[in-house]
Formats: structure tokens, sequence, C-alpha cells
């Protein structure tokens, strides 16, 4: 194999796959990179046995071949190359196991592995397939992943829980997240194709790697489906990855339907008041208590330690005085996500979920669970 390629090109592509790549693997395969040259292209796969992503990159091959050498150490070696050097990497079998790579005047032997033992994550067949945009893509990713669980006890939380619905009437393809503390949940029109996809639990890492990966994206996204695999493919990139294997709970219980006061207020005032109050909590719930009133909200925090803590922010409401509390971490978590000028939150009483939505975004919508303070 021997291939020249651009510098910037080639840190580009390790870099959105080399993160795949757990540092400290029992398997020394697993913490390799495969890197193929064909057709024009530098091919390069990342693998994790749960997730793989393959991306290709033009390149001058003067000869085909495939090898594998330290994911993470190539990376850093062409993170710290002079931009806008042209790299060239040889491997010859008859080298011992090693691949050159040289650039101006530095010069490497890396230490490979043979390509015939990198595992290979076969898709199978894939009977459900769609498009949707990027733009939507991140925008489902973006608006739901902060609710999910991080207690791997609970692994079937552990991810993004994506499947058509049906919302008043239209036909939707919706995300939901949630730890059992809070929910998150987006919705777009159907896309074409989705109509039979089964419930599919995106696991998280998959979830970030995606993210990252579409960031520039502009283009639509082809996702394809079966009953335990995901694939994402766009641009010159596909990702492919085991599904959660377990059933996400019955989410729609918790959404509360009879909810009967309305408390309307700016989400940046009140985001920046939530977090001043919550400086004084020294326990790791940081809890806040609201304490409702005509256009008005005091919020409190008491420590034993460290004080007392009180702020009164403007706001529409207008039902009963009423009490409640909530972990201050998972009211900025969601504050983040609001994108107008009015969050609403739907109450009942100190102890019920309670609702909260965007008012410029019907897409969207979250359930936070009270604490008691």
């Amino acid at each position: 194999m021997q291939l020249i390629i651009e510098r910037g090109a080639l840190l580009r592509t390790l870099g959105h796959i080399h993160s795949v790549v757990e540092r400290r693997n029992t398997i020394p395969i697993l913490s390799n990179v495969l890197i193929e040259a064909r057709d024009g292209h530098l091919h390069l796969t990342a693998t994790d046995l749960d997730l793989a992503i393959v991306e290709s990159v033009p390149a001058n091959i003067i000869q085909g071949g495939a090898t594998t050498a330290s994911a993470h150490t190539l990376f850093d070696i062409v993170r710290k190359l002079p931009e806008g050097t042209d790299v060239e990497l040889i491997y010859k079998s008859e080298d011992s196991g090693r691949m050159s790579l040289s650039a101006g005047r530095s010069r490497f032997q890396l230490q490979c592995l043979p390509r015939e033992d990198f595992p290979v994550i076969a898709d199978g067949g894939m009977p459900h397939s769609f498009a949707l945009s990027a733009d939507a893509l991140r925008n489902l990713i973006d608006k739901t992943r902060f609710a999910i669980s991080t207690e791997e006890t609970r692994y079937y939380l552990n991810g993004i829980y994506l499947h058509a619905a049906d919302s008043s009437g239209v036909a939707v393809l919706r995300g939901v997240a949630t730890d059992g503390h809070r929910l998150a949940r987006f919705e777009v029109p159907l896309p074409d194709g989705a109509a039979g996809i089964p419930g599919a639990i995106v696991p998280r890492k998959t979830v970030n790697e995606v993210r990252k990966l579409i960031e520039e994206t502009e283009g639509d996204v082809s996702i394809a489906l079966s009953d335990t695999k995901i694939r994402f493919a766009f641009d010159d990139v596909v990702l492919t990855s085991k599904l959660i294997d377990g059933s996400f709970p019955e989410y729609s219980r918790v959404i509360p339907t009879q909810n009967d006061k309305l408390l309307e207020v700016d989400p940046k005032l009140f985001a920046a008041a939530v977090d001043r109050v919550s400086t004084i909590s020294t326990d790791k719930t940081r809890a806040v208590k609201l304490i409702l009133d005509q256009d008005r909200i005091t919020l409190s925090v008491t420590s034993p330690d460290n004080g007392s803590a009180v702020e009164e922010v403007a706001a529409s409401y207008r039902s009963g005085p009423m009490e409640i509390g909530f972990n201050a971490k998972y009211l900025l978590d969601i504050t983040q996500q609001i994108e107008s000028d009015v969050i609403r939150l739907v109450l009942a009483d100190s102890l019920a979920p309670t609702l909260v939505r965007d008012q410029g975004d019907d897409a969207t919508l979250y359930v936070l669970m009270p604490m008691r303070v």
C-alpha cells in the first residue's frame, strides 16, 4: 500500500472517527483504525464492536492495499504535523508489520496489526430506510439527548427512543429521552419510508458521534433500520451501530394532560436567577424552591452550611399561590433548549409532573418531576 494525502484532509477524517476508539482496550486490534487504499480514496474504519464508522477521503493512491494502525497515535502524529504538508503512507507486508509515515522532514514507523484481524460489524438486511434533513436530525438530538439516563442498570434508558407516532392525527417521527426525573420529546413530520419502522433505542455514544459528524452537513442523512441495528449515511461517512436491546417504557403515561396552572417567564432571566440562587446549595441535587404568586416567582435555596438565597423574577401567573421544588440543574438544562422569549410551565400541584414548553416551538415537549424542598 502506498498513497499520498494532504495533511488537513487526513486530520479531518481521523478527527471524525478516532473518538470511537476507546483509549484502553483489552483487545489490541480495537485500538487500531483500518486503513484501506482503493478506488482513488483512503477509507478509514474505526469500531468498538457496538459502533463502526467508515469515512472516505480522496487521495493519490499509488498502490492499493490495507493495514491497521493505532488510531490515537496516528491522530496525534498528523495533528502535530505542519499545516499544508503532504503525508505519504507506505505499508509493505515484508516490513515486519510496520507502516511508514512521511511528511516534510518527519519520518515515523508505526506498528501494525493484520487487516484480517480487524472486526467487521455485519449490518445484514436493513429493511427500513428513509431520509431526514441534517438540520432536523441535529434538532432531534440537541433537544433530547441531555435527558438520556447515565444509570447503566437502567440500560434501556441509555439512549434516544426513535419511533413513528401519531400526534393529534398527524404522523410524526419522534425522539424521546428520559432518566426518570425528566423527559424530553421532539418530533418532525414522518419522512417517506419511515411509517413501518420498529421502535429503536439509539445508544448515547452513537447519538453523540452522529451529532459531531453532522455538525457541518447541509444535505440529507440516509437512515436505515433493522430490529437490531441502525445505519446513518451522509457525505462520505457511514456509521453503523447496534441498538439497545430492551423495551423503552410507556413514556406517554407521565406526560400530564390535566395541569391547569400556567406560568410564563423569560427563559434567560429565569435561568440566570436559578443559577444564582443555586450557588448556595451544597448537595448534588441543588434543589431550588419556586414560590408562585400573582405575576412573580420567588426562588429560594437554603443550605445548612452556606446560608440562604432568595431572588424574585417577574412572570405571568394568574392562578392561586403555590410552592414547588425542582432540581436546579434539570431546570437549567431545559431552559437552555428554549429559543423563544417565553418558557411555559404548566403545573398542577407540588407533587405532580410539570409540563414545560417553548412558546415558539410546538415540536418539543419537556416533563419535569418536582422535588420535596
